[in-house]
């Protein structure tokens, strides 16, 4: 089932997530549902938070040829989609400094220094403990779901010019969504 994605403005998107104490047949569901809102909006990555709940869970799916071929051969034996459960970031490493944009943006994105490399644990869908370590775009994208959980969204990484550049579309997205920021 294709879920309402929730825009800049509303108040959950600035509101820590929950851990998840189980990971239940319902939340399996509601991350095979967001996985759906996700790749129907052509997105790679989507947070609980964005579909309006508390949970903290999210989904990523990186498709093929989007990584730079070392990332790429470094995080193959990472099976996509993933669908992570009380996701935390244990180590990182190094900086990449690139465009980032968010299915709660439409029309803005901007340029966000992250860490090159990330190790991360989490349950999976059958509740097991799992790490695993990523490098480049997944790195990115890990790193920016978790952010979501913990109420941080990708513009507050922004540079201050980037902010100041994207200042008028925020205002207008904010307050078409209820007036958060």
């Amino acid at each position: 089932m294709v879920l309402n994605i929730t825009k800049y403005g509303e108040e959950v998107l600035r509101q820590k997530s929950e851990p998840v104490v189980l990971v239940s047949d319902e939340l399996r569901q509601l991350a095979e549902d967001m996985l759906e809102t996700m790749h129907k909006a052509r997105g790679v990555g989507l947070a609980a938070q964005q579909v309006g709940r508390l949970e903290k869970m999210c989904v990523i799916d990186i498709p093929e040829g989007c990584e730079e071929e070392e990332d790429e051969l470094f995080n193959a034996p990472i099976q996509m989609p993933l669908k992570l459960f009380n996701p935390e970031i244990v180590a990182q490493e190094g900086s990449q400094h690139d465009k980032e944009g968010c299915l709660s943006f439409p029309g803005i994105g901007g340029s966000i220094t992250r860490a090159a490399q990330v190790t991360c644990q989490y349950l999976d869908e059958n509740g097991l403990p799992q790490i695993i370590s990523a490098r480049g775009f997944l790195a990115r994208a890990l790193q920016h779901e978790i952010d979501h959980l913990n109420g941080i969204l990708y513009i507050d990484h922004m540079s201050a010019v980037d902010r100041l550049a994207y200042a008028a579309k925020l205002t207008k997205l904010a307050k078409a969504n209820g007036g958060v920021r």
